[in-house]
């Protein structure tokens, strides 16, 4: 995994100068290489945790944060097994680009990490903030989330998973063709 140091902190209120703003994922995987999605508060939509990069938070910490914040894991529940090696990109539709905001944010920039559930499920809690991200989860086979998630977030998802899926599967990753994108409800 690479390190983060501090000298690799972002502030969430600058966004770069192409317009994206910092984010960490999160895939947390079981002992049988499922992958924990959440649902979304009053939606029909299922992703993984993820989050903005607060100014002088690295991220790491980020993704500290935002595990517990979204599922109320804390670091002892969870091994890092690795993260993306740079930052992987989407772009938002043009109806969620909030034009009169300054600075303007076109996307999202995220670095991925890959962690592996050690405690208990009964550990997993989603009411740990005022305003839950997620009222649900679940585990899934490893493709899945990509035909849950919202269309604009697929090709983050398939590059996160690709990269970091010889980490959970160091025999040859499974085939994705039953997690491909069908179309569905939420594309």
């Amino acid at each position: 995994m690479e390190e983060f140091g501090r000298s690799q902190r972002y502030r969430v209120d600058q966004i770069d100068e192409e317009g994206f703003r910092a984010n960490v994922g999160i895939i947390v995987c079981d002992s049988r290489s499922l992958v924990l999605v959440g649902g979304r508060v009053g939606q029909d939509a299922w992703q993984f945790p993820q989050g903005g990069i607060r100014p002088h938070e690295s991220p790491e910490e980020a993704m500290y944060r935002e595990l517990r914040e979204e599922i109320g894991l804390a670091p002892d529940d969870v091994s890092v097994l690795g993260s993306t090696s740079g930052w992987l990109r989407y772009r938002l539709p043009e109806q969620y680009v909030r034009r009169k905001r300054r600075p303007l944010c076109i996307g999202q920039k995220q670095r991925w990490f890959l962690l592996r559930l050690l405690s208990a499920e009964d550990r997993l809690r989603l009411d740990t903030t005022r305003t839950p991200e997620f009222d649900r989860w679940r585990w899934v086979e490893y493709w899945q989330p990509m035909r849950d998630v919202i269309y604009f977030k697929r090709e983050v998802y398939r590059q996160a998973l690709h990269e970091l899926g010889p980490i959970v599967f160091p025999e040859g990753l499974p085939s994705p063709t039953h997690g491909e994108p069908d179309g569905g409800a939420n594309g």
